[in-house]
Parts: structure tokens; sequence; C-alpha cells
């Protein structure tokens, strides 16, 4: 989870001049996304003085937490914090354009990408790279919303160590979410929330039981407390209170932007929601393009994001390196 107050991107007639006009500039790569994923791409391809454009609509996913965690040099900074640092070392490279604005439309003609922003302004490119990052869908539970990010959290790496010896839960929606509660006790006493419908296997309750995990199966109605976001308890569907500090969610995720689908992209289904499909070089299944971050992976985090951004740069690098003129190329992906 990530950020507070989003930091929007300099008006890119302040930052970048050569932007007016931008159609008629021919970019080596369309980074649509400028959160960790899409600014770590934008490093390495600004660093190979590659003419990059990274757009961004200034609502990276982790805006509702205040402090990022696990972020090797950076444990405990505020994201909208390291996005802002991010942006200014990424806008010293000449060849990088930050853009903010919505990507709205994107096409492909014969390997030439073209992306219409929402408020019309229009940019070609060799590549692109896809770092949209996926949405939350939450449970529709009473009192869960105005604790995101505070008190309802949905990784245990990124918040665990913050909720360290208080009263936790896991609140179930998928069939995996057991798994999840079998790690907690390394943070603090647990109940795990089945919600009468993610009943643990023979196995799984084995180690719960091991690791001293309570099974609560009847549904959690609402989360209780009397100034939010401090958690207090929660209230099962027959009346009953559990006392709890904190709960854990992994909710349901879809893509943030339709961009992978109007290009034609591949998806799996993952655990939680679809996910663009991509090799080890981060590119999808249509040349030419490719994908990083929480659209691309099923394991989320901000050191994950900038490993999957910086591994798409390259590659989009090393495609563009392979059609030179007079060199056979065994194609742009």
């Amino acid at each position: 989870m990530k950020g507070t107050a989003p930091i929007l991107a300099r008006p890119c007639a302040v930052l970048s001049p050569r932007l007016k006009g931008a159609l008629s500039i021919l970019y080596d790569v369309l980074i649509v996304g400028g959160s960790f994923a899409g600014l770590s791409a934008a490093l390495q391809l600004g660093r190979a003085r590659r003419r990059v454009v990274v757009f961004d609509s200034g609502l990276p996913r982790n805006r509702y937490a205040a402090a990022a965690h696990g972020v090797l040099g950076h444990d405990g900074k505020a994201p909208a914090a390291l996005l802002g640092e991010a942006r200014k070392q990424v806008s010293t490279y000449p060849t990088v354009a930050l853009v903010s604005g919505e990507v709205a439309q994107a096409s492909n003609a014969a390997g030439r990408f073209a992306v219409r922003l929402a408020d019309g302004r229009s940019f070609e490119g060799r590549r692109v790279i896809l770092a949209t990052g996926i949405s939350d869908t939450l449970p529709d539970i009473p009192g869960l919303k105005e604790r995101w990010g505070a008190t309802v959290l949905h990784c245990p790496y990124c918040h665990g160590y913050e909720m360290r010896d208080r009263l936790l839960g896991v609140l179930a929606t998928h069939p995996m979410a057991a798994h999840q509660a079998a790690m907690l006790p390394d943070w603090g006493p647990t109940v795990y929330f089945s919600q009468g419908r993610f009943e643990p296997d023979e196995k799984a309750r084995a180690l719960l039981s091991a690791r001293g995990v309570v099974i609560e199966r009847q549904p959690v109605a609402a989360l209780l407390g009397d100034a939010p976001p401090a958690l207090e308890a929660v209230a099962l569907s027959d009346g009953r209170r559990v006392s709890v500090n904190a709960l854990f969610v992994a909710p349901a995720t879809q893509m943030a932007s339709s961009i992978a689908h109007q290009l034609g992209c591949a998806f799996e289904e993952g655990v939680l929601g679809p996910v663009i499909t991509t090799d080890d070089w981060k590119a999808t299944t249509v040349r030419g393009v490719y994908a990083a971050g929480d659209a691309a992976r099923a394991m989320h985090s901000i050191t994950l994001a900038m490993a999957d951004g910086a591994m798409a740069g390259v590659g989009a690098h090393q495609s563009l390196v392979r059609e030179t003129p007079g060199v056979a190329s065994g194609g742009t992906r």
C-alpha cells in the first residue's frame, strides 16, 4: 500500500517545452503510469539516452497509506515523498519528459503506437511500457473503507511490524487467505475470519492450530471503534464482538486502466484479479508492449514494482537496439 495525498507531475509546459506539438515527435518509449514501476523504467531508459515520455494520472494505488515500509534505504518515508524525489531525479535526464494526465486511448498501427490523453493531447512512440497499476475493490462491510490504509491493511510485510503485539485479524476474501493468517502470528495474536465461505482444508487447519490462530466462522458484519481509523473490534453477524486492533484483507483487484485491453494484451487470472501476461523481460504478448508493476505481477510492493520497471526499461531498450537499421532482428519484442 502506498501514498498520502498524491504529488502531481509538473505541467508539461514547465517541465518540457519540447512537448508542444508532441504528435510530431516519435518517442522511443511511451510509459503509461508515473508511479514506482513507470519511473523506474524511465530512469533506465533516460540513462540510455532514449526519448521517453511518462504519463502520470496522479492517483497511485498507495495514496491511502502514510508510510512505505520494506523499501531499502527509505523505510518509513511517505510514498508521496518518495515519488516526488523520484520525479525530481528522473527529470534531470534531458531525454525524459513527465506529463500530468490520464491516457484514455491507445492504438497500434504496424508497430507504431499512439496514445491520446483525456484532455486531447496525443503522442506517438516505438514502444509502450504499461505501468498502469490496479485498483482495489474493498469488501462492503460498514466501517471498513474509512480504515483502509491505517488499521485495515493488505500486506503484513508492508505493515505488520507497525501492528506488532496488537490483536490481529485476517478477513478472508479468497481461498488463499488462510495462508496469510498462518503468517500473522509472527506479529501478534491472530484470528482468522473465514466469513463462512473460505474454510481452510485439513492441512491448513493443522498449521493454523500449530501457530495459535483462532478460526472464527461467523461472518464479520461491521468494524467498530469510536474514533476511526482506530479499530477496537469487529461485530459478527450473530451479535458477538471480537477484539481486533488491525485487520488484514486482500481485496479483489482490477486493472486501473483499460489501455492493456485496448492494445490486445493477454491476461492471466490471478487469485485476486487479472494480471497482464509477461515474459522474463516484462514483454507482453503484443510486440513492442511491456508491462511492469502491480498490473503485471501477483505479489505487490514498492520494491517489486521498481524492480519490474527496471526490467521493463532494459527490455524495451534492448529491443530498440535490435531494431537498428541494417541489423537482422528477431522482432521488436
